[in-house]
């Protein structure tokens, strides 16, 4: 059965990973994907990523990050914009949890964090925020 947001699945396959857990986890490719595993590697929300290309269909194979207590970096991951319901922020991003947490955006200068927006004046959709 196809997915038809693929974000939120991104978004479950790894929120359900770390409550279980495990130390990775695999999520179909798209290149949407691959840019939010790019951007939470440089936040350090996860470890790494590996794009693995197999005869059926691509997929990433993402490394959770854990602290040495065992609790997972990622705390909370939920998503803001939904396909029925798009959220769409302008140049005067607010800041999630007081700076704690991060806003992902998708926006004309790619997928970035809300803390970026600001420093680049520009706005977006509220894929999805973490902390």
């Amino acid at each position: 059965m196809p997915v038809t947001d693929s974000i939120a699945d991104y978004i479950t396959r790894i929120r359900n990973a770390g409550r279980a857990k495990n130390k990775t986890t695999d999520i179909p490719y798209s290149k949407l994907r691959e840019n939010i595993s790019q951007l939470l590697v440089e936040k350090g929300y996860i470890k790494n990523f590996t794009v693995i290309t197999t005869e059926q269909f691509p997929f990433i194979r993402v490394e959770l990050k854990y602290s040495t207590a065992g609790e997972p970096a990622i705390r909370e991951i939920t998503r803001v914009s939904k396909p029925g319901r798009r959220v769409y922020q302008g140049k005067d991003i607010r800041k999630y949890l007081g700076g704690l947490g991060l806003y992902i955006l998708s926006s004309s200068k790619g997928i970035i964090t809300d803390k970026e927006a600001r420093e680049k004046g520009v706005g977006g959709e509220i894929l999805f925020r973490i902390y």
